[in-house]
């Protein structure tokens, strides 16, 4: 009995034992005169924080620093609001898992090579642009504007399968922010994640404008500026295959351009 209540307290006394972890993390604010960028560390109490990096940004925002900011919405790796680079991985602060080693520390920056708009908030502007320009919504050629939304249009089981893969991007960015390519060629090159959403379109058995849609990537930049170097694919924290993607629409490029050959002559 008294071995049983030795043991009783002994655990007691470990589950209440601080855990403290160092966060740091990357800190910008251009209204701040004379704003250069920097680090600041903060430090938590594991116990009394959920098991995700998210949970810990909230804490500290809530806890010590209300002026530390970041984007978060679902929570579940969905949104992809807290995309951020945790420890030098682009991925999603809502389901990465803490380190539980409090020896190490964590250190948090916004997204690579993108303008800051403040802390971990970078400025999305040009990737939500590059989207807009493929036209992500189908395109039929047979309906006019009246007809929009009144028409059902069925697609084979196997052909609504070859969108698994492709469908579920949440346009974290994780992925266009690892890419070397990217980082130099952003104003022309359009990146893995747009790359793989206009590949979903093109082979989309229900859209009628994929030769469309290939004509405007005619260019040395918005597709041929992918070097294969997989980084995209590697961070997906979707676990995705933007690099895949991009290497079908290269293939799909040349068929095009053969056929567009043979027209000619």
């Amino acid at each position: 009995m008294r071995a049983a209540q030795t043991a009783a307290a002994s655990a007691s006394q470990t589950q209440t034992q601080p855990r403290m972890k160092k966060f740091q993390i990357y800190r910008f604010d251009p209204d701040s005169p004379g704003a250069k960028p920097s680090m600041q560390t903060y430090e938590i109490d594991l116990n009394h924080c959920g098991p995700m990096v998210l949970d810990a940004l909230i804490k500290i925002k809530t806890d010590d620093d209300p002026t530390l900011t970041f984007r978060r919405s679902c929570r579940e790796g969905i949104c992809g609001s807290c995309s951020m680079n945790i420890n030098g991985t682009n991925t999603l602060a809502c389901i990465n898992k803490i380190d539980s080693n409090t020896s190490k520390v964590t250190k948090i920056y916004p997204l690579p090579h993108m303008y800051v708009v403040k802390d971990l908030v970078p400025d999305m502007s040009n990737f939500y642009a590059q989207y807009r320009s493929i036209e992500p919504f189908l395109k039929k050629k047979d309906t006019g504007e009246s007809d929009i939304g009144k028409t059902q249009y069925l697609q084979s089981t196997s052909d609504r399968a070859k969108l698994d893969g492709l469908y579920e991007c949440i346009l974290c960015a994780c992925c266009s922010t690892a890419c070397p390519s990217y980082w130099w060629n952003s104003d022309k090159y359009l990146g893995p994640a747009v790359l793989m959403q206009a590949y979903r379109w093109m082979i989309d058995s229900r859209d009628d404008f994929t030769d469309e849609r290939l004509s405007k990537m005619e260019d040395k930049f918005s597709v041929y500026r992918c070097h294969t170097i997989m980084n995209c694919t590697k961070t997906c924290p979707k676990g995705l295959n933007p690099g895949r993607a991009i290497g079908e629409i290269k293939k799909m490029m040349l068929d095009y351009n053969k056929e567009a050959g043979a027209k000619q002559a």
